[in-house]
């Protein structure tokens, strides 16, 4: 396939998404002003929440049976564990689901104790389309920010439109689209260089 073929279908894909955009309500002048100014958090979450593909270890003290590796959080956001069926995983810390698990054990075991492992965040990732170096998935392995997240694609290409950069985030079930200026953050607007969450995803047009 010719770099020329690469960024016309690229284009295409990046139009599709943005139709797919369409959908999502947008933001007032108002609201676009105080998006632009920090809507989206400037300090990652203190506490990491479970999401769906994270891959968990749950160990059961005494109790083998009880005891697991590689416990994949479903699309359902849910996880089976034996006497308790599905448990809700998504949207809760380690601690969280392990108190829960031995609430549910104690019908069961004398004083259950239980541990909870994250081993794989699997639900941590985020997408780059458009024009950079190397789109596609990438892994949200630390506290990553707009700008470190350009780093590891590589950078822009030369067609790049670095003041019309699109950060698209979901959450709660709303969408919410903001523009960002790249240049703005070079010349010191650190206000736009956003943490990273699941699912995020970033046009360059």
């Amino acid at each position: 396939m010719t770099a020329k073929t690469t960024r016309n279908a690229l284009k295409g894909l990046m139009i599709f998404v943005c139709i797919c955009m369409l959908c999502v309500p947008q933001l007032s002048a108002k609201e676009k002003k105080a998006s632009n100014s920090g809507t989206f958090s400037q300090t990652p979450s203190s506490e990491y929440k479970i999401g769906t593909g994270d891959v968990l270890s749950i160990s059961t003290w005494k109790e083998k049976d009880l005891s697991f590796e590689n416990v994949v959080v479903r699309n359902d956001g849910k996880i089976t564990f034996p006497l308790l069926d599905d448990i809700q995983a998504r949207g809760r810390t380690t601690m969280e689901l392990k108190y829960t698990i031995q609430k549910g054990l104690e019908a069961f075991l004398d004083a259950p104790m239980v541990t909870v492992t994250l081993m794989e965040p699997g639900s941590q990732k985020y997408y780059i389309l458009g024009e950079v170096q190397e789109t596609g998935e990438f892994p949200i392995i630390k506290k990553l920010t707009l700008v470190q997240a350009f780093a590891l694609a590589k950078g822009f290409t030369e067609w790049a439109s670095k003041d019309k950069i699109i950060l698209f985030r979901r959450a709660g079930g709303k969408g919410t689209m903001v523009k960002i200026d790249y240049d703005d953050i070079v010349d010191g607007d650190l206000s736009q260089d956003v943490y990273l969450q699941a699912d995020d995803i970033i046009i360059v047009p």
